[in-house]
């Protein structure tokens, strides 16, 4: 891939959302996001969905090191949206200080896991791919998900939220519409453009099943 092979595209950012609405709709759909919406998890549950978020964004904040003097994947990459730190504060607020020893990747996420090393580390297309599903969903939603869950569970003081705590955007609607023009003006072939497309889709089927996994975890708790 090139960015000369064609003139540059303004619409990659609304292809992107419009062909992945309805992995993202099945993604919603699953119990354990559903409870989430309606306020009905508590801090255990809660904290079992932000292990696997770190075991994710470990991986994903490795591969932005590596992509970061990459002309196409760099400019992506921004220290405003390390989600790292934040969740081992989270980890340690849930689980306490030997909250390392306490947690591990589910199956799914271990799948997860391995297609990001596969591909995110050399494939700049790729990363984005997994960058733009992982980090605009979770600086979409988590304004709202930290109010449900701050009601759920009686706590105003914010802690044990920091991963949903965008502390450096002051302004989400500004940086997405950022980083969607970031999108629209790479000038990426038409062929990659449909493979981006497609990895985004594969990484939104992987986050579902991750999931999947909690839901099934979570319905002991709820009978």
């Amino acid at each position: 891939m090139t960015t000369t092979e064609r003139p540059v595209r303004r619409d990659f950012a609304q292809r992107l959302r419009a062909e992945t609405r309805a992995e993202h709709g099945r993604a919603h759909a699953q119990p354990y996001v559903r409870a989430l919406l309606a306020g009905q998890l508590g801090a255990e549950d809660f904290a079992m969905l932000l292990a696997q978020h770190y075991f994710a964004y470990a991986v994903l904040e490795a591969a932005a090191e590596h992509m970061r003097s990459d002309l196409v994947a760099g400019p992506f990459v921004s220290d405003r949206l390390r989600r790292l730190p934040a969740l081992e504060a989270d980890l340690q607020h849930y689980f306490g200080r030997g909250w390392r020893r306490k947690v591990a990747p589910s199956a799914a996420t271990e799948e997860y896991l391995a297609r990001m090393r596969e591909i995110c580390f050399d494939w700049p297309g790729g990363f984005v791919a997994h960058h733009y599903t992982r980090y605009l969903a979770d600086l979409s939603g988590g304004q709202a998900i930290r109010a449900i869950m701050g009601r759920s569970m009686d706590r105003s003081d914010g802690a044990g939220f920091a991963f949903l705590t965008f502390e450096q955007i002051p302004n989400g609607p500004r940086f997405k519409d950022a980083y969607r023009t970031l999108l629209d003006t790479v000038g990426w072939s038409a062929a990659e453009e449909d493979r981006i497309v497609a990895e985004v889709k594969r990484a939104y089927a992987h986050n579902t099943r991750v999931l999947a996994e909690l839901s099934y975890l979570l319905i002991p708790r709820q009978r």
